[in-house]
């Protein structure tokens, strides 16, 4: 992935749980009494916050969310600086982890090296002298996670949950998604003008004079654009069907001469006789303009990839030419600390060691138990509502049960870490540090080919504040960083917590029956277990979220794109309607106390708008609608809300407020 892609990385984030002790009233503050609350909840909640927080210069939000990852990479970094300066044993995971941020805090030390570290591979591509010895480098620097123009991975095979096997993607360009490349409107030519100008300064910080790092700009974007053509939209990336097509290697020879597969898989150590080709017209595409492109085309086009793949990494001129692009894509107007880099670094890199030390020092035993509570009885309501669905037939509900009740369920951290005895660690060398992380990565990847799938294996760091379904293990997972407060508090009222960390298990576990998830059945296949009548009824009302968040726009008339959104968007519904039931099994939800001035019910609703109080600056949020396959957080409160009759009767919501909706047009899927 291009280092301009990487701030899309992480989710979530937010403040430590607390040993265990009697539940409290957590006080609910900053509500605007002088609006409706039916005209726009979410400013109803969080339009006091809204207006007099700032966001932090070296950052391009502030508030929960995703930006919560921001105080919590705080925490790790003081971990980090902990460890880092003790005396640690050799190979231990202290000293891994210590030494590993010790080499990327010595910043002295890497601006005198400049981009010495990768003159080698620089030098190797200027050896590059026909087509064989392109690809020979294409496939070494795979082994180094820089995918260039191909991406190689093993994963899940989508028909066979059961097996690993080799997985290919489209790739190889370095703006955020094929449709930057096509758009012609100012926000989007910004971008682009800024692409090409950090192109251009990355050449000349390599040795080209301006007027030959300009013309290698020109040539690269315009390689791009050529990959881009082929690339399929973010829309058509959901079809799960369309993305499998296992071929048989010997067919890929074939069909992709000049990418020459049974090389490329030698020079991998990948033996397989099969690869699923994610996205079949990218190769194919590919395949032609490595005979159409001439071969010093390519090579310029390589020296760019490989630096910027490495410019956050090298010295200061670099990385300041990285911030000039990604000022211009997201609105941050200072860098981040090199802490807060690092502690990001490290965590990309070692993420399993980190959250070891993560989890002794903030997360707390109790939390998990209550937790587990909760996603239970979540399971339960849900079982509940799809007995009383009037469009799904007794045989599907059956099935849809099943699947329910086979959900496996993560909290907090795993079961067994990763073992990071094969990364060599030193505290002089940064750059040797993360080669050799990338390259255990990669073994670590390509150990599980055509092998067994390890159930065990988490897809996110401990630390991170995020949550996630996981369609081919029918799994959902939440790792500790997401266990806290606005989410989770071990010792608020069952109100904020269902509101909060309830709203999102129910939004997890309708991933398992979204437009995605509802194709897998409960092993986690690809496989069909509705009737045709069933499957058409429910096709219907995922279509009718699609044209619902069309409607709904950001920045004057900036819209929501409805059908890249519609997993999360059924998520947020459900789920919400979901962790309310839940809810309602509870003593505190069967009743109708106070606290604060505010009824169970209202309070389980402001929590909802609380854990999506975020306030970001507006290139971000275009960045956002552009490519996040969530809606924004105003409309992950107001859209749901809408579609929920009891936010309507808590809050007195009538006909003439902007969020009401008629009752025959309010949507109800599961």
């Amino acid at each position: 992935m291009k280092n301009s892609l990487m701030l899309f990385i992480a989710c979530l984030a937010f403040t430590a749980c607390s040993k265990h002790q009697e539940k409290k009233d957590v006080a609910i503050t900053g509500i605007d009494s002088t609006l409706r609350p039916g005209d726009d909840f979410f400013k109803y909640v969080n339009g006091k916050w809204y207006d007099s927080v700032s966001i932090p210069a070296s950052q391009a939000g502030v508030g929960a969310y995703m930006f919560m990852n921001f105080p919590q990479r705080m925490r790790l970094q003081g971990i980090l600086d902990s460890i880092s300066k003790s005396n640690n044993a050799q190979g231990s995971i202290a000293q891994k982890v210590g030494d590993f941020y010790a080499s990327g805090m010595d910043t002295v030390t890497i601006d005198k090296r400049g981009y010495t570290p990768i003159k080698p591979l620089l030098a190797k591509i200027d050896a590059i002298s026909d087509l064989p010895s392109l690809m020979n480098f294409v496939v070494n620097e795979v082994k180094a996670d820089n995918s260039s123009i191909i991406e190689f991975g093993v994963s899940t095979d989508d028909k066979n949950s059961s097996m690993n096997i080799a997985q290919i993607y489209q790739t190889g360009i370095g703006l955020p998604d094929r449709d930057y490349y096509f758009k012609s409107d100012a926000s989007t030519v910004a971008i682009q003008e800024s692409y090409k100008k950090y192109l251009t300064a990355l050449f000349q910080l390599t040795g080209s004079n301006a007027q030959e790092a300009k013309k290698n700009a020109d040539l690269v974007y315009d390689i791009d654009k050529q990959l881009a053509v082929s690339h399929k939209t973010k829309v058509e990336l959901r079809d799960v069907q369309a993305n499998y097509n296992k071929m048989a290697v010997t067919n890929l020879v074939k069909r992709h001469p000049n990418i020459n597969w049974t090389a490329f898989l030698n020079n991998l150590g990948a033996k397989t006789d099969s690869i699923n080709v994610s996205q079949p017209a990218y190769y194919d595409a590919l395949n032609k303009l490595l005979k159409t492109i001439p071969i010093n085309n390519w090579k310029i086009y390589l020296k760019a990839n490989s630096i910027e793949r490495y410019a956050d990494d090298l010295s200061k001129p670099f990385v300041d030419a990285s911030f000039e692009y990604t000022k211009v894509l997201s609105g941050q107007a200072v860098q981040k600390s090199r802490g807060e880099k690092m502690a990001n670094v490290v965590d990309n890199y070692l993420g399993e060691a980190l959250g070891e030390l993560y989890v002794k020092k903030y997360f707390s035993e109790d939390a998990k138990k209550r937790m587990l509570v909760l996603v239970n009885n979540l399971q339960k309501a849900y079982a509940k509502r799809i007995d009383k669905l009037d469009w799904m037939s007794n045989i599907t509900k059956q099935k849809a049960k099943e699947k329910l009740f086979a959900i496996t369920k993560k909290i907090g951290y795993p079961d067994k870490w990763r073992d990071y005895s094969n990364v060599r660690i030193a505290r002089n060398t940064y750059f040797e540090n993360m080669v050799s992380a990338s390259a255990a990565a990669y073994q670590f990847q390509l150990a599980k080919l055509d092998k067994p799938v390890d159930k065990s294996q988490w897809y996110t760091t401990t630390p991170t504040v995020t949550a996630y379904n996981n369609p081919t293990a029918n799994e959902i997972v939440f790792p500790a960083g997401i266990l806290q407060a606005p989410y989770f508090d071990n010792n608020a009222d069952d109100a904020l917590n269902y509101g909060g960390i309830g709203m999102v298990i129910g939004h997890e576990i309708t991933h398992t029956f979204d437009d995605q998830g509802a194709q897998y059945d409960k092993n986690g296949n690809l496989k069909n277990w509705w009737t045709k009548e069933d499957y058409a009824q429910f096709k219907a009302r995922i279509q009718q979220v699609i044209n619902l968040y069309n409607t709904y726009t950001v920045l004057g008339d900036l819209h929501i794109n409805g059908a890249m959104t519609v997993g999360e968007n059924t998520a947020d519904i459900a789920g919400i309607a979901v962790a309310y039931d839940a809810f309602k099994m509870t003593e505190q939800g069967k009743g109708n106390t106070k606290i604060d001035g505010f009824t169970p019910d209202q309070r389980f609703f402001i929590s909802i708008a609380k854990i999506w109080r975020v306030k970001m600056k507006d290139e971000f949020l275009r960045l956002w609608i552009n490519n996040n396959p969530h809606s924004p957080p105003n409309w992950r409160v107001n859209g749901p809300l809408m579609n929920t009759t009891p936010f309507y009767e808590a809050f007195n919501v009538k006909p003439g407020d902007k969020m009401f909706l008629p009752q025959k047009d309010r949507i109800t899927i599961w």
